[in-house]
């Protein structure tokens, strides 16, 4: 059992998280329960940071929201001093409500509503991160009917194929996301954005997609990058001042998984960047890097308790826990692997092969297809490793099961961030039309 951050055992053999007793956690806040390592998210935005401060680079570190976003989490990455990236106004209206600074928001999505686009204007977010034609009319008619002038990213599909799950490889050419190298698309928006006066055009954003593992890809994306600055720039006169290379970093989910060091893909892309702009003879942009999954994933645990364990035909035995596929999809979405251990028996020696399963109505509720653990009982405590990324964020109600609870833990100390949904919650927008009553 790999034990990331500040994962631990105790003396009584249970698996420790933040100085707190998963044990006590699950006593005290219930199950299934998000639990999130606090020094351990400090530490990555903090490895981060300074890294990029040594490179030869001016530059930002972005925290992707849509991996993992709450006030408590708004108010954690503004005191490290991160930027935000948001995809939606759902992301944006959190941020505002945690009054995280609006100037170092950069806003993201590829079908931005008209009132999306307004709130964030009167909000006065500091980037648009503009994915298709339509959006860069409507937010050139919108800035200037409400005399703002937008600062302006345009998103690119650099053509790279990133070695990962294709539903989230991004970059390639048939992506949904951004506009065209080499069709160009990214030329004509280029043009068309440095002739509206409301838009102030900064530079270029591309993302070639996440949980990637291959240094390659990364300094690749960067090099097209460059090379397109440089022929917008003799074709123009325009050259970009800033260059935004998204993020994608992979995490450790499983033993299998090799991942790049925060260190090392900080410098790559900066050694990238700095070496083939001194090749093409252009200026420096600003280098901003958008990591979400990388800091937030390893730090996020998610505790179930067991219930039913049932022996099918072919041996295979299910274990059963009180969650699932509402609170975590990936496995069914993109065949995601984890790690987990049985919390209060933790030190036990792992002798029986189980397939984790949830409650949920579907045969594709499973969240680990085969692990070995110590002989399992109903009441146990199962611990899934590596959840802090996209399970809360894409959690559900289906079939009317309340979403769990999160809690921030650190030096001993859990806190409540997010409180457990009730059946009440479900229903709050439920509606009986008069004609039924």
């Amino acid at each position: 059992m790999h034990l990331s951050g500040t994962k631990k055992l105790n003396e009584k053999g249970h698996l420790t998280i933040g100085g707190c007793d998963t044990v006590e956690l699950a006593k005290r806040f219930g199950t299934p329960l998000y639990i999130f390592d606090e020094a351990g998210i400090r530490s990555n935005c903090r490895r981060l940071c300074e890294t990029l401060k040594k490179q030869p680079v001016q530059g930002q570190i972005i925290y992707a929201g849509k991996a993992f976003l709450t006030l408590a989490m708004c108010k954690l990455i503004q005191e490290e001093g991160l930027g935000l990236d948001v995809v939606s106004g759902g992301e944006l209206y959190t941020a505002l409500a945690a009054g995280f600074p609006m100037e170092k928001i950069y806003f993201h999505g590829n079908n931005k509503t008209p009132d999306e686009l307004i709130m964030a204007l009167e909000a006065g977010v500091g980037r648009y991160v503009v994915d298709n034609c339509y959006e860069l009319d409507l937010l050139s008619k919108l800035s200037g009917r409400m005399n703002i002038q937008a600062k302006v990213l345009l998103r690119l599909t650099p053509g790279v194929s990133a070695h990962t799950h294709h539903y989230i490889q991004t970059g390639h050419e048939e992506s949904k996301f951004g506009f065209n190298l080499s069709n160009g698309q990214a030329l004509e928006a280029t043009k068309k954005a440095l002739g509206f006066t409301s838009i102030d055009l900064l530079g270029y954003h591309c993302h070639i997609g996440s949980q990637i593992f291959c240094e390659d890809s990364f300094a690749l994306a960067a090099r097209i990058m460059v090379d397109y600055i440089k022929q917008v720039s003799l074709e123009t006169g325009w050259t970009a001042e800033e260059l935004n290379l998204g993020g994608g970093l992979g995490i450790r989910y499983t033993e299998e998984d090799t991942p790049i060091s925060f260190e090392r893909y900080v410098a790559l892309i900066s050694e990238a960047v700095v070496s083939h702009c001194r090749e093409v003879q252009l200026p420096l942009p600003r280098i901003v890097m958008e990591p979400g999954r990388s800091i937030i994933g390893e730090m996020g645990t998610t505790l179930y308790t067991v219930g039913s364990i049932k022996q099918v035909s072919g041996g295979k035995t299910y274990l059963a826990v009180n969650g699932g596929m509402c609170d975590n999809p990936r496995t069914a979405l993109y065949q995601a692997q984890y790690e987990a251990a049985l919390a209060n028996k933790a030190a036990a020696e792992s002798e029986n092969t189980y397939t984790v399963v949830g409650k949920c109505c579907e045969s594709g509720d499973i969240l680990i297809h085969e692990i070995v653990l110590p002989k399992a009982k109903k009441g146990d405590l199962l611990a899934v490793f590596c959840t802090g990324a996209y399970n809360y964020s894409m959690a559900s109600n289906y079939n009317r099961i309340p979403r769990p609870a999160a809690v921030l833990v650190n030096n001993g100390e859990a806190a409540l961030i997010i409180r457990r949904e009730c059946f009440e919650d479900i229903l709050s927008n439920d509606i009986i039309p008069e004609h039924m009553k």
